[in-house]
């Protein structure tokens, strides 16, 4: 039977200790999340969020009375100037396609880049309506406009000629209801393309 030397047990010791430590810390930053608001939480609300977002966020929809029953495909392209003046229309850049393919088949994904883009899309939708892309009154809509631009142009990046304009649009189809439910839904693809809006320079900061 092997026996540890000291060190060695002193090693295990204080690593089992920290792992356990860690593990208290982090279930304690969910438990804060999801309770109702509390003084803790709310002195905390930033070192829980911080833990939280967006890897372990808690969507209850799952199991609400209205779930989610929509695919929601996101994608963007811009328009360039080159140096002789001349401007193009660069092609469709599917976002959401791309994330679910860096998710896909990886034994430990990351959702980071799915998460913001379809919090982005829905912040969007909730300052825009189902209209003509106006915003609401108030600053809220052009933050949520401002937000899309800047995945939009982080994601794209700025190699080539000057990006003068990005435009979005997003594909969403509803899920089927199951065979037996008799539910009719519409599954047709419905396409919402916005405007486009103007990138000027001091758009690409902070991006990277």
């Amino acid at each position: 039977m092997r026996v540890w030397s000291k060190p060695a047990r002193v090693v295990l010791v204080v690593a089992g200790v920290g792992l356990g430590a860690c593990v208290l810390a982090f279930l304690g930053a969910l438990f804060l999340a999801v309770a109702p608001a509390n003084s803790v939480s709310k002195e905390y609300r930033a070192q829980v969020d911080a833990v939280v977002y967006p890897e372990f966020e808690q969507n209850w929809k799952l199991f609400a009375p209205d779930p989610l029953q929509r695919n929601v495909a996101v994608d963007a392209r811009v328009q360039t100037i080159g140096a002789d003046g001349r401007v193009a229309t660069g092609e469709w850049r599917a976002l959401t396609a791309e994330d679910w393919a860096a998710i896909r088949h990886d034994p430990a994904p990351s959702h980071l880049d799915q998460n913001l883009l379809r919090r982005a899309w829905d912040f969007y939708e909730s300052t825009h309506g189902d209209g003509d892309g106006r915003a609401a009154a108030g600053s809220r809509g052009q933050l949520a406009e401002r937000y899309l631009e800047r995945i939009a142009l982080q994601r794209i990046g700025p190699g080539g000629d000057r990006v003068i304009q990005v435009q979005l649009r997003a594909t969403v189809t509803a899920v089927a209801p199951p065979r037996w439910s008799g539910e009719q839904v519409d599954t047709a693809p419905h396409v919402r393309e916005l405007p486009w809006w103007p990138v000027q320079p001091e758009d690409w900061r902070g991006l990277s």
